[in-house]
């Protein structure tokens, strides 16, 4: 099928993804729908009528973001997603030839600020790529690079969800203490080996009650959809205060996300094999379905002196060995409560080359091998002020793409 809009086939918001955000337009907040350049404001098609029945009550889409549309269900999601793709059906002329509304209901992009999509009450970051796993530890312990739970449990931390920020907002260089070479006692000041992660996050659109288990057959009804992750990192302060509870300053600075969600029915087409995982998981993290996706994704770093950004690393979603139903499951073995807006990220995603890797401490293999930039002859060992990293990733269909947008940032000196 296809649009009345027309969207060229490379384009990452074609009639198949539908992706959805929360915008502004110079004087209301509201719920939108990505379609080609455009964002079609879902608050005024529900007030005239054009959604379904099924979305009672208040308009779930006059609001800045995502929760309230959620936090309805898989139900309807689906009658909402199905709504909309019969309205924008080429052979549906409802919403087409209606001139008045669509002027004030279809925006082009690039006149609307797209903010957060999502109220985001909690953020979890987990570490369940097995390769870049791998890397970090055999930088550490050649000897054993996994340590010994790695592949019973998908390991996690909880963040701060009071720092996820969206795509364009500028990162402020963090501070904090390290222990610099063989130094006997930490110094204080800016971080010196700032990284990106190039990661994937999804949004959960359904509570539990505190103290009940989430199973991983469960896992499509919590999931609404995916968004684009950074998950910024302070490599020398982290490694100075990880012991013995984990990350701490070095990771809640900023996490930048991309404004758009995909819902998952646009990502069921690219749905592939979950990889094969040995030992063979606990009972409460077996998965009768496939929950691992095809997705490309890639990095790019631009520096103040370079006019376009440059491609610094190309991986893939697949190279997750732990996926999305098995960490939610494990979120909420212990009783946890999932809330709706909560914000889960893959952790850093990793291929076996060397060019598919996630993340600077790895391109750049802990600052030893730096990536030249071609435009400029300058180098980077990890990422300096000025410097704006982009993450971008989509799925690849027969004559169609269905994309995340974009998650990018831009680097300011440390505040002192």
């Amino acid at each position: 099928m296809k649009s009345w809009i027309d969207v060229p086939p490379d384009h990452p918001f074609p009639f198949q993804n539908l992706p959805y955000c929360a915008f502004f337009s110079g004087t209301t907040a509201a719920v939108g729908v990505g379609i080609g350049d455009y964002v079609l404001d879902l608050s005024l098609l529900f007030d005239a009528g054009f959604l379904p029945k099924g979305v009672a009550g208040n308009n779930v889409f006059a609001h800045p973001h995502l929760n309230a549309f959620m936090a309805l269900g898989r139900d309807i999601w689906a009658e909402v997603r199905a709504a909309l793709t019969d309205l924008l059906r080429e052979d549906n002329g409802a919403l087409r030839d209606d001139d008045e509304f669509l002027h004030k209901a279809l925006h082009k992009q690039v006149d609307v600020e797209l903010l957060l999509p999502v109220n985001i009450g909690a953020f979890v970051d987990f570490y369940s790529s097995e390769r870049h796993a791998t890397n970090v530890g055999s930088m550490f312990r050649p000897d054993n690079p996994l340590m010994p739970n790695w592949k019973w449990l998908p390991v996690g931390y909880n963040g701060r969800a009071s720092s996820v920020v969206a795509s364009g907002t500028p990162i402020r260089r963090p501070v904090g203490q390290s222990l610099p070479g063989k130094a006997q006692e930490p110094v204080f000041g800016p971080c010196r080996n700032l990284d990106f992660e190039l990661e994937m996050g999804f949004f959960t659109g359904k509570e539990n009650p505190l103290g009940a288990r989430v199973g991983t057959s469960e896992a499509a009804d919590y999931i609404f959809g995916m968004t684009l992750v950074n998950d910024w990192s302070a490599r020398d302060i982290q490694k100075w205060e990880y012991q013995p509870l984990g990350p701490f300053l070095a990771k809640t600075f900023a996490t930048t996300i991309s404004p758009w969600v995909v819902p998952m029915a646009a990502l069921e087409p690219f749905r592939i094999s979950n990889p094969a995982q040995i030992p063979p998981p606990m009972n409460y993290l077996r998965c009768e379905e496939d929950w691992t996706f095809d997705i490309e994704l890639e990095v790019a770093l631009q520096t103040e002196a370079m006019r376009t950004p440059q491609v610094i690393s190309r991986s893939n979603y697949k190279n997750m060995y732990w996926n999305m139903a098995q960490q939610l499951a494990h979120q909420c073995v212990n009783g946890t409560n999932v809330q709706v807006g909560d914000l889960y990220a893959s952790g850093t995603i990793s291929g076996d080359d060397p060019s598919s890797f996630g993340s600077m401490l790895e391109l750049t293999w802990r600052g030893e091998k730096p990536i030249e930039m071609t435009e400029t002859g300058e180098t980077r060992a990890f990422i300096q002020d000025g410097d704006t990293v982009f993450l971008k990733g989509y799925c690849q269909g027969e004559g169609y793409r269905v994309g995340f947008g974009e998650a990018s940032g831009t680097i300011l000196p440390a505040s002192l």
